[in-house]
């Protein structure tokens, strides 16, 4: 998906690009753009939600501006790895752990969702800066949407959707995990624009992080 995203005094809207399914026990990938106030950085706000569980929050800022021209973001999901990328870069892996028994996004049909929406209780400054409306509308752009996908049909569609087949190239052994230069590449944004990571933070856990954490990046 390319998208421009909203320019000037954005305080309070969130623009997102996400997959999802439905129900309490819902899995969801998250990429949402937090707004600021005019000369301030959008944040990439990012989560992952498997078996209706989710608090897994990163964010980043940018290393461009993305109101000024159209960037590329994009999902990669397969049984191994869940990716994010940006203009081709990976931003953030989320890998199957279930044999530590974290439960993955691998059993339910997720679909394409976009929208922009008031967030302005929590998404700038921790809802300290409130939308306004003054500079309204708040218009972001989306184009050259395309999905590479594996048709949900029922029950039966999880073995045949993960089978590594030509028609599945998502499941071929080059996506299993990232190639060494774009295990660099994801090092890279890591070092230089990650500003939260829930793995970094002990004391929202009581001192004691998610089980993934002990092999995330």
């Amino acid at each position: 998906m390319f998208m421009k995203l909203v320019p000037g005094n954005s305080a309070g809207t969130v623009t997102t690009f996400y997959l999802s399914s439905t129900g309490d026990r819902h899995d969801e990938i998250d990429i949402e753009f937090l707004g600021n106030v005019t000369g301030q950085p959008y944040i990439l706000h990012t989560n992952i939600y498997t078996n209706g569980s989710g608090n897994r929050e990163q964010e980043f800022y940018l290393w461009f501006d993305p109101t000024a021209d159209f960037h590329k973001y994009s999902i990669l999901w397969n049984p191994q790895q869940i990716v994010l990328f940006v203009d081709g870069l990976p931003i953030r892996v989320f890998g199957n752990n279930e044999d530590i028994g974290v439960p993955y996004a691998n059993g339910q049909a997720m679909r394409v969702y976009s929208s922009i929406w008031d967030g302005d209780s929590w998404a700038t400054q921790g809802g300290r800066m409130k939308i306004d409306w003054s500079y309204a509308p708040f218009v972001a752009s989306y184009r050259n949407f395309t999905a590479e996908v594996c048709e949900w049909t029922g029950s039966g569609s999880s073995s045949q959707c993960w089978a590594n087949t030509p028609s599945n190239w998502w499941n071929q052994a080059a996506y299993e995990s990232l190639s060494y230069a774009q295990q660099g590449q994801l090092q890279w944004v890591r070092n230089n624009f990650l500003i939260y990571d829930y793995c970094k933070d002990p004391a929202r856990f009581n001192n004691q992080l998610p089980a993934e954490c002990s092999r995330q990046p």
